[in-house]
């Protein structure tokens, strides 16, 4: 009986090094004072265009110590990005306003206001705006890596567009910044 115990100790301790790890390392870099963004305003003071939305920082990968960013999408018409992965973050939804769907690997969601949803780094997955008036989603991605630098990148670079599943200089884009160009955008038919 002692053998399992001291198994079952080892595990728990094991699996909570990493986390404890994590949480030293955030803890000493991450700013020591609040930042407080008003709605419908950018960290930075900023507005952005992409695709059929318009998208505010609201937590930047420096505020986090490189932890989290988070942003706000405003979407104006129905739509959203082509299918991709994450090979380093998972990512977040959180719909604010208006009706999105969601694909996670062959899983698909619709998000109401107050839902949201996990996509696991690795796993395939697209999301689109689908409602009739106007819609807002927060996005989060933890770790945030590059993903606040790969966001200015594509917005300067594109002139506001989602990458294109059939340019080869866009799927090379987003694999150095830790990502695969899988498909299309979410069909809405």
């Amino acid at each position: 009986m002692r053998e399992i115990e001291r198994r079952a100790f080892l595990g728990a301790a094991i699996t909570a090094l990493p986390l404890a790890l994590i949480g030293q390392s955030i803890k000493t870099t991450t700013q020591t004072k609040a930042s407080r963004i008003s709605s419908g305003e950018d960290r930075f003071g900023e507005h952005r265009t992409l695709g059929v939305s318009s998208t505010d920082f609201k937590v930047s990968t420096q505020d986090s110590g490189g932890g989290l960013f988070i942003m706000e999408h405003t979407n104006r018409k129905k739509g959203g990005p082509t299918r991709h992965l994450h090979h380093n973050q998972d990512e977040w939804w959180y719909a604010i306003e208006g009706e999105y769907v969601v694909e996670v690997g062959s899983e698909r969601f619709r998000l109401h206001p107050g839902d949201s949803i996990l996509g696991p780094r690795e796993v395939p997955h697209a999301w689109a705006f689908v409602g009739d008036t106007h819609g807002k989603l927060l996005i989060a991605f933890a770790p945030a890596n590059r993903m606040e630098e790969y966001f200015r990148r594509i917005l300067q670079t594109s002139g506001g567009a989602y990458p294109n599943p059939n340019n080869a200089q866009e799927a090379q884009v987003m694999r150095e910044y830790g990502m695969e160009l899988i498909g299309p955008p979410l069909s809405l038919e």
